[in-house]
């Protein structure tokens, strides 16, 4: 059943909450995702047979929450997400990262220490906004963003994105692969080599980038960014058990 958190910045975010035993998982979705994707609800149906607490929610301007997409930032949804996880979740959690989700993991992780009991990641893309939309913009698309505003960018998935100059800017007060980056907790990044969204090379980096003392990286031969086969699934699974059992 779908509730709503009414956060601390005035937005209205739907979620979907398991009550359970023992340490937490929280997912974050993707960019123009939502919490009724594949990965969300398989996981959530895992935890469901585990008998352990699950969360999982729409940022704002995405799925059924408040606002509209195209006003949003990564600023907004790290705040969507910081509180989903102070207000809906109790003690350490396991984040479950998938692409942009995984960008905002890593910024929980920094943001919320005590409360992150293990992190697992998914396609990450770290630094998006600067490295992938304004890094492959020719001069014209740079010069249209910056006069009116937003831009649109066509998508393997449905109707073009709409970048905004907004997106942009904002996303340069939150990259992470600029600064160190400690994640002292069992940490595991998975990545498929036939992902045309983000790059092995993006998450070899991240992997470089990271500091802690258990930190992995699984590459899986095939697979592509919605990484939701049922053997993809699988994996994500084992890397949740892996991270358990470490923690």
């Amino acid at each position: 059943m779908t509730d709503f958190l009414d956060t601390p910045s005035g937005r209205r975010i739907a979620y979907n909450r398991l009550e359970g035993e023992g340490t937490g998982v929280v997912f974050l979705g993707g960019f123009m995702s939502d919490m009724e994707g594949s990965k969300a609800t398989a996981l959530e149906a895992w935890a469901k047979m585990q008998g352990r607490p699950f969360l999982r929610f729409d940022y704002s301007g995405h799925g059924v929450s408040s606002g509209e997409f195209r006003d949003g930032c990564i600023g907004d949804w790290a705040e969507d997400a910081q509180a989903a996880i102070e207000s809906l979740t109790e003690g350490p959690q396991i984040l479950v990262g998938s692409s942009m989700g995984g960008w905002i993991s890593l910024l929980m992780c920094k943001r919320l220490h005590t409360r992150v009991a293990g992190l697992v990641t998914i396609a990450a893309a770290p630094d998006f906004t600067e490295d992938g939309f304004w890094a492959g913009f020719d001069d014209g698309e740079r010069q249209t963003l910056m006069q009116e505003g937003v831009v649109m960018v066509p998508s393997d998935y449905a109707a073009p994105y709409p970048i905004t100059r907004r997106l942009i800017e904002d996303g340069r007060d939150h990259l992470i692969m600029r600064s160190p980056l400690a994640l002292p907790f069992p940490v595991r990044f998975l990545q498929g080599t036939a992902d045309t969204s983000v790059s092995v090379e993006t998450a070899n980096a991240l992997l470089a980038h990271a500091q802690g003392g258990d930190i992995r990286l699984t590459l899986v031969k095939g697979a592509d960014h919605s990484f939701s086969t049922p053997d993809c699934l699988k994996t994500v699974e084992a890397a949740i058990f892996e991270v358990l059992a470490r923690i």
